[in-house]
């Protein structure tokens, strides 16, 4: 079984120099726009803690607005780390052009309320994992800075793993969010063929251009 909420990231080896040498001060208005974006999703939150407690259930206003939410962290994250160059949009709303993508597959039709309401207990590994991983992608993030800057290239090795790391800490906000009741794994058929050639092909047949 796939899991609710998948990652998917566009690899690009050629990089504008100039923007990337700036990303930082690019990615202000951004992380302006993140937090403010960030108090009203943690009251949407707090609310849908509740609402699944009382009920067994994530209203769907709620459900969309929060994974809108974490989708814009994950974009944000991804341009400020160099996943990817476009300038992201200011809103969560799902973009299947832009290249650095979550999906969610919609609320559960019932949560459990014991999950629920220890939620904050459960994510304990996952907040200490997140942690980790986020010092692994910051220094993915460095080295691409660095490479970047100086050959106007993301090599792919190094873009894989700031892949792995982004999408463990894209699934891990949406279990802290309470948008999934499973904890997160490190990679899925997306996360692994993100980035990834074709295979090639079959004898015979010609390669796909």
């Amino acid at each position: 079984m796939s899991y609710p909420v998948s990652f998917e990231a566009d690899f690009s080896e050629r990089r504008n120099r100039l923007t990337a040498f700036f990303r930082l001060i690019l990615a202000i208005p951004l992380l302006i726009w993140l937090y403010l974006y960030a108090l009203v999703a943690s009251v949407a939150i707090v609310i849908a803690w509740f609402a699944i407690v009382i009920t067994g259930k994530y209203p769907r206003g709620l459900y969309d607005f929060v994974a809108g939410y974490t989708r814009f962290v994950t974009r944000v994250i991804g341009y400020s780390v160099l996943l990817c160059d476009p300038y992201p949009s200011f809103a969560g709303s799902d973009d299947p052009a832009y290249p650095v993508r979550m999906h969610f597959d919609g609320p559960l039709e019932h949560y459990s309320r014991a999950r629920t309401f220890f939620r904050i207990i459960l994510m304990l590994p996952v907040a200490v994992m997140r942690y980790v991983i986020g010092l692994m992608l910051e220094i993915g993030a460095v080295a691409a800075w660095v490479v970047i800057v100086l050959t106007g290239k993301m090599p792919r090795g190094l873009f894989e793993m700031m892949v792995l790391a982004n999408s463990y800490t894209a699934r891990s906000d949406a279990y802290i969010y309470l948008l999934t009741e499973t904890y997160p794994p490190f990679q899925d058929a997306q996360t692994r063929a993100a980035g990834i050639s074709s295979p090639p092909p079959p004898p015979g047949q010609p390669a796909v251009p």
